[in-house]
């Protein structure tokens, strides 16, 4: 009897991981930094920082007909936080992706957990991959995709610091909560997608916690054509910030065109809306890019929307991004033209020109192997005294950055089995 449960076990178990698919895969990701004025102005008689950090993460994946599951595993240090001998890491192992997802039928699934939401060009939701930890959310996100072309997204999130038997306040530096819809549609050589969403953020008021509701509504669209490729995105809010009226908005356009196989010339400008300095309004008119991979955009020394300048004057942003790729070498070099949107003012009162400064960005990468890249770069920012009022520092100073960066990427284990 018990040598027929066994074959009975062993035969249910076959029949279980059949069709199935197993995968591990790492990623060691080592790079150093030089920063002398990145972010901010360097004030004088202040030496640049240099340092080496690293991400460490560990991939499982698992995917079936109807169920897909993923884990990501992670580790984020700095060379040297703890000595060599040290039983404890600074930042520990921390899951960066912890997901399931379910296929109901061929038109509806379901994914929930800790996961990246990446739409679009990045603007709005993005992973922000280059920082060492990267973003991502505890969700659950519905999806409707009745055939190749259109897609629609439903998604929420409601986050709380622990569990509690009572209502108590959300201190997590963090939003309290979002709801959204994008709706996704591709037409002949152009792609559109369309995006509601509403987020709430705690704030004070009378010594209680109290959460505010902003709404973000936009549209991105793209199109490609042989070797002219474009793209342009426009998006509105409103609704609360802190008990403030919230009204602003974003518009960007991009045109690329391939030169030669190889090289490819592109212009693009994009405006985010602020608010006046000496404005009298309570109303908010500055922009936020809220969930975005905002290194992607307006300069790579992250002056802009990358953990600073939320609630500022904003921002206009021209650019002219050329890129040369031959095989295992890529080229790139970005000059950015940098003006406020908003007036701005310095500590006496008096109006500044609302011109920011110019940012050089030049990277160079080469793919080593399969699973092997190197990439470097160089950034420096020509500030003005406008520049100055707002961040600080000196910006007759000399302000760059550097960095080296290798990534590893091996495929520890694959295994697949179809029927």
């Amino acid at each position: 009897m018990k040598k027929v449960i066994l074959f009975a076990c062993i035969g249910m178990l076959s029949h279980t991981i059949f069709a199935q698919e197993f995968g591990m895969d790492l990623q060691l990701r080592p790079r150093v930094e030089y920063r002398h004025g990145f972010k901010t102005l360097i004030p004088d008689g202040v030496d640049a920082a240099t340092f080496v950090s690293q991400r460490s993460r560990l991939n499982f994946k698992y995917g079936s007909e109807k169920l897909k599951a993923y884990i990501s595993l992670q580790n984020v240090r700095v060379w040297g936080d703890v000595n060599t001998l040290s039983v404890n890491d600074v930042n520990g192992t921390a899951i960066h992706e912890a997901w399931a997802s379910f296929k109901l039928d061929s038109e509806f699934s379901f994914k929930m957990g800790r996961q990246e939401i990446i739409y679009d060009d990045a603007r709005i939701f993005g992973n922000v991959d280059w920082a060492q930890a990267g973003r991502s959310h505890d969700a659950f996100i519905a999806t409707y995709q009745p055939n190749a072309k259109n897609r629609l997204d439903v998604g929420l999130a409601m986050n709380e610091q622990d569990e509690t038997l009572f209502q108590k306040d959300y201190d997590v530096n963090n939003y309290k909560a979002f709801q959204y819809a994008w709706y996704h549609t591709s037409l002949d050589n152009m792609n559109l997608s369309l995006l509601a969403l509403n987020t709430g953020f705690t704030y004070e008021a009378n010594g209680k916690q109290e959460v505010d509701y902003n709404q973000t509504l936009g549209a991105f669209a793209s199109f490609g054509k042989k070797q002219f490729k474009a793209d342009a995105s426009i998006y509105f809010q409103t609704g609360k910030i802190a008990d403030r009226s919230l009204s602003a908005y974003n518009m960007a356009g991009n045109l690329y065109y391939q030169v030669a196989s190889e090289f490819t010339v592109g212009v693009g400008a994009e405006i985010l809306s602020g608010t006046d300095m000496d404005t009298t309004s309570d109303k908010l008119n500055s922009f936020n890019p809220l969930f975005g991979t905002n290194h992607k955009f307006n300069g790579w020394m992250d002056y802009f929307y990358v953990a600073n300048h939320i609630n500022s004057v904003g921002l206009l942003d021209i650019s002219v991004p050329l890129k040369y790729q031959k095989e295992k070498v890529t080229l790139q070099l970005v000059p950015h033209l940098f003006s406020s949107a908003a007036n701005v003012f310095d500590n006496l009162g008096h109006k500044k020109d609302n011109y920011l400064g110019t940012e050089i960005d030049f990277s160079f990468g080469y793919k080593i192997a399969d699973n092997i890249d190197f990439q470097l770069g160089y950034s420096h920012m020509f500030a003005t005294e406008t520049m100055q009022v707002l961040k600080g520092g000196n910006h007759k100073n000399t302000n760059n950055w550097a960095w080296a960066m290798f990534v590893f990427k091996p495929k520890l284990f694959t295994y697949t089995n179809k029927q």
